[in-house]
């Protein structure tokens, strides 16, 4: 069993994020301060959700996480990793596509591993 989870971008693992780091006090409490931050709301695409989930919050949490990727801010990186690891302790891995036109997509995975012989699963579309 690993104590890493997977940060991937564009199919490629970026960060394997190490589940048994201990945080510093201040660290856990700005973690804290980011779940009362996101309390009072938060957007997710173009919804706006008033009290969000920590599913929610996860998600929105990982979309920073890739913004932070893209923008190579280390400081971000490593707090949006401790919130996804601390807060959904079975996560196993952050799977993130940027798109063409900017959007980004997020799955978040918790019944596997990473594995470098993972293979994406292409649906058929009608006709095929």
């Amino acid at each position: 069993m690993s104590n890493k989870i997977a940060i991937i971008l564009n199919g490629m693992v970026v960060i394997e994020y190490d589940r048994n780091k201990r945080l510093p006090g201040k660290q856990r409490q700005f973690l804290d301060k980011m779940d009362h931050d996101m309390d009072s709301g938060i957007t997710l695409g173009d919804k706006h959700q008033n009290h969000p989930d920590t599913g929610q919050k996860s998600q929105f949490i990982a979309i920073q996480l890739v913004h932070a990727l893209i923008n190579n801010d280390e400081t971000l990186i490593a707090a949006t990793c401790s919130y996804l690891v601390n807060r959904l302790p079975d996560l196993k891995q952050v799977k993130a596509r940027q798109e063409q036109n900017e959007t980004v997509s997020i799955e978040l995975v918790f019944d596997r591993y990473y594995s470098p012989n993972e293979k994406p699963v292409r649906f058929l579309q009608p006709g095929e």
